[in-house]
Formats: C-alpha cells, sequence, structure tokens
C-alpha cells in the first residue's frame, strides 16, 4: 500500500493561513496598518480603489527594511517581533506571527518598495501567488508602501463571496476607525477612489475621538482614569441621557490594541443601572494597560479576543472606575433635600453645659371660658355654631386628595362598552395618530380566510385593555393585535411605494441634520435611492452630515434623525447585499415606528379600517418579521365554558 501522507506545498500552506488572517480587504489594512506602527511610523495614508478589491495602498515613513528583510518578509513565521517562545507573553507590538505579509502575497500581487533612513537606495519586490517575480534597487522615500491589487485573483470562490463596495467599504472604515482611535499620537489619511474620507493629524484622544465620530459627542463624554497595581482604567464613557438602541459606539482597548470582552461590557452597563432604559446600550472607549505577562493575546487569529488572568478583579476595577466617573460628573441623580421651612437645628456644642428641656404652658388658659367670637350660645330656643368657611374648606380638601392620591390608578372598565373604555396610562406619552381610511389599503377580504374565519358582515368590533380588538367570525371569536395588525398594512404600504418609487414625502418647516461616522455613511449612501423611494429627502452636506429636508407621510411625531440612524444600523447589522432584504428592511423599520401603539382607544369605524386592510394583506396572519397577528377561539370551545 503506497504512503497517504505528504507535505502541502508553501503557496497551499499560505493559502490556507491566509483563509484564517485575510478574509476581506480590511483585513488587509488592518495588518499593514499596524505594522507601520510597529515601524515607528508618524504618518500612514491609506488609498483603496472599488473598496479594496482592485486595490489598496499603505504607505507609511517608518523604518523601512533592507534589501534582506524586504525579501524575507514575506515567509511564513519570518518576524522581526520574537525570538523565542518566552516573548509572546512580553508583547508590546501589533503584529508578532509573521503570517500576514506571507498570507496576503498568498492571495494577492503586491508590490512593495521600502527604503531605510540611513540608505540611499530602496528595495522594489513583486510577488504574486507567492512566487517573487522581481527584485530591485529603486529609488523611494523612508519607510515602505505597499500595493495589493487584485485581492483573492487566484482563489475564485472566495472572491464571490465578498460583499458589495458599500459593506466592504465600511468594513474597512471600521478596521480604520479602530487603530485611529488607539494611536492619536500618528497620523492618519484614508482616500477611497480619490475621494478624502479621512484626515486625522496628531491630536490629543479625546479630540482623535471627536474628529472620527462628530464634534456633538463632546459634551455628552465623562472621562474615566483609575490606575491600580494591576490594571491602568482610562478612556471615556458617555452620559446616561445618550443612551440609545442601536448604533452605540462601544471601544475597549489593552495595551493598543482593539479587542471585545462582554464580560467587561457587562461591567460597564451594569454601573448604568438605572439610569438607562432596558435595552438600550452607552457609548464607552476604554482603555485596559496592563502587563503583557498577565494577558494572552494569541487565542485568535485576528487578535480581538484576549484573555485576563485577574478577570474578576478588573471587574471590579472597571465596575467602579465607571460609577465613580458618573458621580464625579453628577451624572447619577442626587436627592435634593428641601429645607423650606424646616427647624433650625443647631450643631452640638461639647463645651455648653446640658440643660433638661423647659416645657410652656398659659397658666390662664381655661378650657370652659367662651369669647364672643368662637362660643356656641343657646338662645330664644335656637342653637348658634360659629361661622365655617366651608368654600375654603372644600378647597383644602380637595387638593389635599389630589396631593394624597396614587400616580396612576387602574380605570375601571365597562364590558358593555370596550371601545369606549379609557384604557392603562402606562403607555408612551407620544403616539402615533391612526392612520386613516384613505392611507390604507384598499379594503378586500383576503381568500386565506373566506371560509373559516371570514369577519361576518356587518360585525361590531371591541377593544380590549387598548391593545386586542375582539370581532365575531364564522368560526367563533377573532382576537387581532392592533400594533402588529397596523405594522403589517403599513409595511405592504411602505413596501409598495418603495417599489413603485411613489413614496409621499412631506417637507420638514425645518430641517434636521444626522451626523453619521464615515463608515456608518458609507452604508447611507449605498442605500441612499431606497431612503427616497420611502419618503426621506436627505441632502449631502459632506463629512457624513445630512440635510433631512422631508419624511415619509403618516409618520409625524417621530424622530427622523433617530429613525434615519436605526435604519442605517440595522442594514450594518444585517450586513446584506440583496436589494430586495435592504428594502424589506427599511419598510419594516418604519412600519415598526409608525404603528398604532398599545393603549391607544379607537373608534368603530378605526377598527374597521384597520380590520379590512389587514385582510386585504396577503398574509395577514402574520408580521413581516412572524410575530402572530391574529388568533381564533373557535365556537365549540366557546360552548364548553358554559357546559355546566
Amino acid at each position: 500500500m503506497s504512503d497517504i501522507i505528504h507535505l502541502l506545498p508553501d503557496s497551499v500552506a499560505n493559502q490556507i493561513a491566509a483563509g484564517e488572517v485575510i478574509q476581506r480587504p480590511a483585513s488587509v489594512i488592518k495588518e499593514l496598518v499596524e505594522n507601520a506602527i510597529d515601524a515607528e511610523a508618524q504618518e500612514i495614508h491609506v488609498l483603496v480603489t472599488d473598496a479594496g478589491k482592485t486595490c489598496i495602498q499603505v504607505i507609511d515613513d517608518g523604518k523601512g527594511m533592507s534589501e534582506t528583510d524586504a525579501r524575507l518578509a514575506f515567509e511564513r513565521h519570518a518576524t522581526s517581533k520574537i525570538k523565542e517562545a518566552a516573548d509572546l507573553f512580553a508583547l508590546r507590538t501589533m503584529g508578532f506571527r509573521g503570517e500576514a505579509l506571507a498570507s496576503i502575497a498568498a492571495v494577492a500581487e503586491v508590490e512593495l518598495k521600502t527604503r531605510k533612513a540611513d540608505e540611499e537606495l530602496g528595495t522594489r519586490i513583486m510577488i504574486a501567488g507567492s512566487k517573487v517575480e522581481t527584485q530591485e534597487a529603486v529609488s523611494c522615500p523612508k519607510g515602505s508602501n505597499f500595493s495589493i491589487k487584485n485581492l483573492f485573483f487566484n482563489i475564485p470562490a472566495r472572491r464571490k463571496f465578498l460583499k458589495a463596495n458599500s459593506t466592504e467599504l465600511s468594513n474597512i472604515l471600521t478596521e480604520f476607525e479602530r487603530i485611529a482611535l488607539v494611536h492619536p499620537e500618528v497620523a492618519f489619511y484614508l482616500y477611497s477612489n480619490d475621494s478624502e474620507l479621512f484626515n486625522l493629524p496628531v491630536m490629543p484622544l479625546r479630540q482623535r475621538i471627536l474628529a472620527v465620530f462628530g464634534k456633538k459627542l463632546n459634551q455628552h463624554l465623562l472621562s474615566v482614569d483609575v490606575n491600580t497595581t494591576m490594571v491602568k482604567v482610562s478612556g471615556f464613557v458617555a452620559k446616561p441621557e445618550t443612551a440609545r438602541k442601536k448604533g452605540a459606539h462601544q471601544y475597549f482597548f489593552v495595551n493598543g490594541r482593539y479587542m471585545r470582552h462582554p464580560y467587561f461590557h457587562k461591567a460597564v452597563m451594569d454601573a448604568y443601572e438605572q439610569l438607562i432604559p432596558a435595552g438600550e446600550q452607552i457609548s464607552y472607549f476604554i482603555y485596559f494597560d496592563v502587563d503583557p505577562a498577565n494577558i494572552d493575546v494569541n487565542i485568535h487569529p485576528t487578535k480581538t479576543e484576549i484573555k485576563f488572568e485577574n478577570e474578576q478583579a478588573i471587574w471590579q476595577i472597571l465596575s467602579a472606575a465607571v460609577k465613580e466617573s458618573l458621580g464625579k460628573f453628577n451624572a447619577v441623580p442626587s436627592i435634593d433635600f428641601d429645607m423650606e421651612g424646616m427647624p433650625d437645628i443647631p450643631a452640638f456644642d461639647q463645651t455648653r453645659p446640658i440643660e433638661p428641656p423647659r416645657v410652656h404652658y398659659n397658666s390662664d388658659f381655661n378650657p370652659f371660658k367662651t369669647s364672643p367670637a368662637s362660643s356656641s350660645s343657646y338662645s330664644g330656643g335656637s342653637y348658634s355654631r360659629p361661622k365655617v368657611d366651608w368654600e375654603g374648606l372644600y378647597d383644602g380638601l380637595e387638593k389635599a386628595s389630589k396631593m394624597n392620591a396614587p400616580m396612576e390608578e387602574e380605570p375601571f372598565v365597562d364590558e358593555t362598552n370596550w371601545a369606549s373604555a379609557p384604557v392603562s396610562t402606562d403607555m408612551p406619552e407620544e403616539r402615533m395618530p391612526y392612520v386613516s381610511e384613505t392611507e390604507m389599503a384598499p379594503s378586500s377580504p383576503a381568500p386565506l380566510y373566506a371560509n373559516e374565519s371570514a369577519v361576518e358582515k356587518g360585525a361590531q368590533h371591541f377593544q380590549f385593555k387598548g391593545r386586542f380588538i375582539l370581532t365575531s367570525v364564522k368560526s367563533g371569536l377573532m382576537l387581532i393585535d392592533q400594533h402588529r395588525a397596523h405594522i403589517r398594512v403599513l409595511f405592504e404600504r411602505y413596501m409598495s411605494q418603495i417599489r413603485q418609487k411613489q413614496g409621499v414625502s412631506q417637507g420638514v418647516l425645518f430641517p434636521e441634520i444626522v451626523q453619521l461616522p464615515a463608515s456608518e455613511a458609507a452604508v447611507l449612501e449605498s442605500i441612499l435611492e431606497d431612503f427616497s423611494a420611502v419618503g426621506f429627502e436627505l441632502t449631502p452636506l459632506g463629512g457624513g452630515s445630512y440635510a433631512i429636508n422631508g419624511i415619509p407621510s403618516g409618520i409625524e411625531g417621530l424622530n427622523p434623525v433617530e429613525l434615519v440612524r436605526n435604519m442605517v444600523h440595522t442594514a450594518m447589522e444585517k450586513g446584506s447585499d440583496v436589494k430586495e432584504e435592504v428594502q424589506t428592511m427599511l419598510a419594516l423599520t418604519l412600519a415598526k415606528a409608525a404603528a398604532i401603539v398599545y393603549g391607544q382607544v379607537l373608534s368603530n369605524e378605526e377598527m374597521v379600517n384597520l380590520v379590512d386592510s389587514l385582510f386585504a394583506c396577503p398574509t395577514p396572519n402574520y408580521t413581516p418579521d412572524g410575530r402572530t397577528v391574529l388568533s381564533t377561539i373557535k365556537e365549540e370551545d366557546i360552548e364548553k365554558l358554559f357546559s355546566r
């Protein structure tokens, strides 16, 4: 039997390694920029064409490399960062495994020009698919200039799975932001298709954060600074009032390296307990400085997951540091004692002798003595009482009853008239007006319910608990969730507008400005046409700012800035390049925001319009995201309740 085990060629091994290290153009930029930082560069320029699919160029003014080093740098496990295994536990550099350049050269066409400061000529190397094509001496500036072309040219399957340019550019910007946030001492510049996206000169950390995410963030940041023998924690956290459900900027860095750490994230969020609504997130930029011997950065190929030796202790330090910042800057509500009308209690003086309290009384007081103004008398067979101010007494009692009454009471619901009954007051104060019949889809019974559960003609609708609509159907009693039903109706309307590009826009009196980071602005640009189709009028102002001049009709009362942000963040989370899915996401987000809320009282006419519009939808029984809209209690099940 012949032998079956053999050694893989270097080119194949490098491609396998590239699968772990180089996943997309953003991975290339991350590795090359980190290498430039390790080379002590003061300025780093990144230029991308077609979101890095066609070309990526990274230029730095760092140390540069000699002719020999330039050639060895593309070999696997070639590194200047470590010499022995013990060095892994004393790392202060970004890269150290020596796989990045070898992995990039295995799946792309690479050109490198590099020169050391003390040498007159530099070196130019060209490599494609791990094969060195040319190496020669050239005249070039100090530092390194990497040009990466045709990424994954020799792996068509991997290139096919790259996302749309907008998505890949967003990933590039995200990686770029992470590096720029942790190195304010380095100047960074980023260009996409000859358009400048970032211009970040050397600046203090706080200004670097504002340069990346917008100056409006400045008034919301609270500084964190705690130094212990175990760890130094510094950075910034946002004020509680800036909490949001989506789009919070959350960054952890350790020893100059970005990391994800759910355990430490919980420590930060616990500090905001009772300060922000449940389910909302807060922005933070936290920097850890620890002894490299107490962490392991080599547990993940991309080095974004890091293991700490003293995680529980650091958790406590981090939580205390954030709480201290919130308290120091009065971000935590304090108890306000009202001292008006309170007695003046002097401080205790030990030098004064202690005297017993003195009792003061009126020795002339006679309870049986009456005065003309206040006495009760019996004269001529009639009993007279002092005059009482009944009107003033009534007003005082009424005020007292209001002061002592509970803030909210569960209102009595008259079961004979659910539609007009008051509802619980524990719902949001802002409520969207119900969409009129003219805004609804044309009513026609859905074929799905034509036989078994069709609403009986002339059936009366009732509202229960401000949430459910009850109506009679042929098979029994139908319960409809009014909020979910309206989501389904609005979703179909918005999807129709997007497809036909006939969204009705309503101009705003005062345009509002939405400021987005570069990574989010790139996503918005890719779906701007869909925003216009649904009724948004957005005008680019440059620098990631957009003026909202018009909003879709029917969403008056909503915050358009937050709505745009939420839709962009949802698009980023989905990461989808299929236009239909992006359109569905926009329509669903808008429908959820504009739908009537639980607790809104509906007239019978409004309930009829909603039910008729619901059954005109193709799938009235579920919301677009799969939630149940209606349920039917069969007539025989109702009869069983009264069988005894």
